[in-house]
């Protein structure tokens, strides 16, 4: 069993099958070289990784109740070692849940191949989303490209059998002693050429344990998510983003909360389970529409101009940096750069201030936050981008641009985000704190603030950068005329 991104014990559909199926299952997990040599050495994923594999070798030794049992982990590439690792292990087949991203796949292939040379099967499951690749269609039997109707499709579609868990303690005698070589700790990230991180500072939960922590914590507030879910300083999401990614938790478990919680009427839970739809919804579009990884969903959005030469690039950095002037789109990147985590309303702002403020190009965007979010998905962040520019499926219309100082009045009113993430505007007043340099001179003196030394001026006039954003989406506009 070739755990990636599935990283529990519980309700795993490739562990319940292969302890089904086979007399001896052995199970391993390889840090892989290939995705970990591109990585940052300090990075907060592999240290969370790392931890939810300390939790789930502990669990797997728990199930076999036999001495020498748990996790077998490597440090390679997976493509080289998995099948000499079957070979070694004498084999007959390798289990694993299916990864649909692109890389992943090739890897699979390859793995697929060099297995197949020395007749052992390769047997993959779907584990990470309730449907997948084609499984909810249009009645022409083409992919959905739009939400609402891919949503309706999947209530319509969904019923017990696909929410169903799989069992795995029933069949866990079938969990293998390892052999005397391979029976070694999880390694230490020293071990594997990576660094600490503020992982534990910040208190992310980790591992299966840590998961079902946090779904705890957030069932008791799932009634009230529809209403609390788009301000950053109310304790409203699940936090389980990091968890579904790393598959932590199991997405059936939490879209048959939400699914059982919405027939009483629970308006939190219906619309915490379209969020997990979304997921679904876009994992989808990746495997029909590849070409959204490197290009826009609809191509005549490629067509468009974005800024570039060194002044794009100076306001890219500002953007990184938090440097922008507009105190909540600076607070969410300090909190994205500081913690690996940002708020779902605020991944729309700092997007839609990217590509219609600062006119720079989406995938630049997407970039940064593959490399910063812990929770790094790359069908949900791709679809995510691409909605914030419109270039997308059933993306936002390219004139809806985000306000950065309404969307700051509106969902941080009282300023306890911004004060958090940016504690230099702290002693401003909330009329003042959204648009510093509008504040009277008596307010920024009185609150210790020198615009242009404790904080920056606006890189941009919103209303200009709005007026420019439009006429750089007018060659979209022409080619959608008939």
């Amino acid at each position: 069993m070739w755990f990636r991104r599935d990283l529990r014990a519980d309700d795993n559909a490739a562990l319940h099958h292969a302890l089904k199926a086979c007399a001896q299952v052995h199970c391993v997990f390889v840090f892989d070289r290939v995705i970990l040599d591109t990585l940052p050495r300090a990075d907060r994923r592999v240290a969370f990784i790392r931890e939810s594999l300390v939790g789930l070798d502990a669990d797997l030794r728990t199930l076999a109740g036999t001495p020498g049992s748990g996790l077998i982990v490597e440090h390679a590439a997976s493509q080289d070692v998995i099948p000499e690792l079957a070979r070694a292990l004498g084999a007959k087949a390798v289990f694993t849940n299916r990864d649909d991203e692109p890389q992943a796949l090739a890897r699979d292939d390859t793995v697929h191949s060099a297995l197949a040379a020395h007749g052992i099967a390769f047997n993959t499951y779907k584990d990470h989303v309730i449907f997948e690749r084609s499984e909810v269609l249009t009645q022409m039997g083409k992919p959905y490209g739009v939400f609402t109707p891919y949503k309706n499709a999947w209530l319509k579609t969904l019923n017990d059998f696909y929410l169903k868990p799989y069992p795995v303690k029933t069949y866990a005698a079938a969990l293998a002693v390892r052999p005397e070589a391979w029976r070694k700790p999880v390694p230490t990230l020293a071990d594997i050429g990576f660094e600490a991180t503020n992982l534990s500072t910040l208190k992310i939960p980790t591992g299966s344990a840590g998961a079902q922590t946090l779904f705890a914590d957030f069932f008791d507030r799932m009634d009230d998510y529809q209403a609390t879910r788009d301000f950053p300083a109310v304790k409203g999401p699940s936090y389980l983003s990091v968890h579904l990614r790393f598959g932590t938790i199991s997405i059936r478990q939490l879209a048959a909360t939400a699914y059982q919680m919405t027939v009483p009427g629970s308006a939190g839970a219906a619309t915490w389970l379209s969020e997990l739809i979304w997921r679904d919804f876009y994992a989808q579009i990746m495997h029909h529409h590849p070409h959204v990884v490197q290009r826009s969903f609809k191509p005549e959005y490629d067509a468009i101009r974005w800024a570039s030469g060194p002044h794009a690039d100076e306001l890219f950095s500002a953007w990184c940096e938090g440097r922008t002037g507009y105190p909540l789109v600076d607070a969410a990147m300090a909190q994205i750069n500081q913690t690996g985590y940002m708020h779902n309303r605020l991944r729309m702002v700092v997007a839609s201030f990217l590509v219609k403020d600062l006119g720079i190009d989406w995938r630049w965007g997407e970039r940064y936050f593959a490399e910063k979010l812990n929770d790094f998905d790359l069908s949900a962040n791709n679809g995510g981008w691409q909605w914030a520019s419109s270039s997308g499926c059933d993306a936002q219309p390219y004139f809806r641009i985000f306000n950065p100082i309404s969307q700051s009045e509106k969902f941080d009113a009282q300023g306890k985000f911004i004060r958090r993430y940016l504690p230099q505007l702290a002693k401003l007043p909330n009329t003042a704190l959204h648009a510093p340099w509008e504040a009277k001179p008596m307010e920024l003196q009185l609150a210790g603030v020198v615009l242009g030394r404790d904080y920056p001026l606006p890189v941009v006039e919103h209303s200009a950068a709005r007026a420019l954003t439009l006429q750089r989406y007018a060659v979209v506009k022409k080619s959608l005329q008939p």
